[in-house]
């Protein structure tokens, strides 16, 4: 896929109604500081389109980025910011959930996880409310660029066995695992085919 064109067209906040689209729609969705804004501008080859925040956790908002006028990039609000207060914690849950939940449009949600580490307790809780949702998921391992080459296997065997893809019978079908760094732009052919092929 090509990106031509790439344009910020609605933001929903917590009391905003999700606007009415036809066009087919893939979310993103990861906790604060998993490096999401940098991920959706290096997609798009943007520099500050996706704004990333000084404050994380902050960001309550839904944001709706039409690209090539053929779908919607829907970049979720980062959850999991320990500094954020329970009652900020909620208004993310009940925004996602009810996004995911409701949009008929939604073709796949990419799950965004730091390579460097084993996912946290919210990343495994997003996978599994996916996964028994029945959305197509990607997970896009964002970071690459900071760990060794000869880590990259090992930490990918971290983090599937963390989250317990392979381990069931089909557990891992229809998952893709991407690893991704905005810096050297290495995974970004690969998240775009598949999203090509997921709007098909």
């Amino acid at each position: 896929m090509i990106i031509k064109s790439s344009e910020l067209k609605t933001v929903c906040g917590p009391t905003s109604k999700l606007p009415q689209t036809e066009l087919p729609e893939i979310a993103f969705a990861g906790r604060s500081n998993v490096g999401k804004s940098s991920l959706i501008n290096s997609l798009l080859n943007r520099k500050n389109l996706a704004r990333t925040s000084s404050s994380p956790g902050k960001t309550v908002t839904i944001n709706f980025y039409e690209i090539n006028e053929e779908f919607y990039l829907v970049d979720l609000p980062g959850y999991g910011y320990a500094k954020a207060s329970l009652e900020a914690r909620a208004k993310w849950g009940k925004m996602i959930e009810k996004y995911l939940r409701t949009r008929e449009q939604l073709r796949a949600v990419v799950l965004l996880v730091d390579i460097r580490h084993a996912p946290t307790k919210d990343d495994v809780m997003m996978f599994e409310w996916i996964r028994s949702s029945g959305l197509e998921m990607v997970i896009a391992l964002t970071k690459l660029d900071k760990i060794k080459r000869s880590q990259k296997d090992k930490q990918i065997k971290l983090i599937k066995g963390t989250l317990g893809i392979g381990g069931g019978k089909d557990a891992e079908k229809g998952i893709k695992i991407v690893p991704f760094s905005s810096e050297t732009k290495a995974g970004r052919e690969q998240l775009l085919d598949i999203i090509e092929g997921l709007i098909g």
